[in-house]
């Protein structure tokens, strides 16, 4: 039975970008994390250790830098299709790249009723992503967002559930649902307003979760993940992944307490983890 390399490629992880557009007063702040990958016949490398093929990494990191002042940065989809475009284009062994973008989101500082010129807050919990692959078989692009914190007080049930001996868990028709949402969706092709569909699919994936009545986290991922293939023919299909970030109902009888569903403690581990795909036929 022979031994032989398989599939393998090489890059520079997260490589941290800021680039600040000064054009007018009013300046403009995108700021990224960059993953490059790069694909093709780099056999020798890992056979005999022979580099003259292999692209360094850190010429790899240069280039995230030299192209967000180049060819600039700011809808993350661009900047990743142009920077692999360039890997597949001019770099003769390369056959494919994957480029991951995350973006990370900053607010304006509001001053006097207005959003400072130059002044920004960061808002931590979501980041915006990208994922670009080019090769010769094409172009791929799959954006989202992750970390997006959701909660809602009620209308959400989790009843009439499979029980057998181990089971304890008691049913509710009345429940806090609340998650940290991470949503992958994939494009038909390269021709989109990226930042203009990137706002509406989030808008579509809050309403779905607060105007749906939640029978199960599982429903609700799917009239999400339907609202938004309902809405956007650009989009094939999106994928979901939500952990249930459980809320349990303090016993406060002992203390004389009634407690109708008002005090709860949050807990952080265990959980359930729940995903699903919404594609077209």
């Amino acid at each position: 039975m022979g031994i032989r390399l398989g599939a393998n490629d090489y890059g520079k992880a997260e490589n941290r970008v800021v680039r600040i557009y000064r054009d007018s007063p009013r300046h403009e702040i995108r700021d990224v994390t960059v993953t490059t990958a790069l694909r093709g016949d780099f056999t020798d490398a890992h056979l005999r250790g022979d580099q003259s093929r292999v692209l360094p990494t850190d010429t790899q990191k240069n280039t995230c830098y030299a192209y967000a002042k180049e060819k600039g940065l700011r809808e993350i989809e661009d900047y990743a299709l142009t920077v692999a475009r360039h890997f597949v284009a001019d770099v003769e062994p390369v056959s494919g790249a994957r480029i991951a973008v995350d973006e990370h989101t900053w607010e304006r500082v509001p001053v006097d009723g207005r959003g400072h010129d130059h002044t920004w807050v960061r808002r931590e919990s979501e980041i915006r992503t990208t994922v670009v692959e080019v090769s010769a078989d094409g172009e791929r692009v799959v954006s989202g967002l992750r970390d997006l914190v959701l909660l809602k007080s009620t209308g959400s049930e989790f009843a009439g559930f499979l029980t057998d001996p181990y089971t304890t868990l008691q049913e509710t028709h009345d429940r806090i649902m609340s998650t940290s949402l991470v949503a992958e969706w994939a494009y038909a092709g390269t021709d989109v307003d990226w930042d203009k569909s990137w706002a509406d699919v989030r808008r579509i994936l809050l309403e779905r979760f607060a105007t749906v009545h939640s029978l199960a986290l599982q429903q609700t991922l799917w009239e999400m993940g339907k609202g938004v293939l309902e809405a956007h023919p650009e989009i094939t299909e999106i994928s979901l992944s939500a952990p249930n970030k459980h809320h349990f109902v303090v016993d406060l009888a002992p203390f004389g307490l009634e407690n109708p569903n008002e005090v709860f403690y949050a807990a952080d581990r265990p959980y359930g983890l729940i995903q699903a795909t919404v594609t077209r036929d």
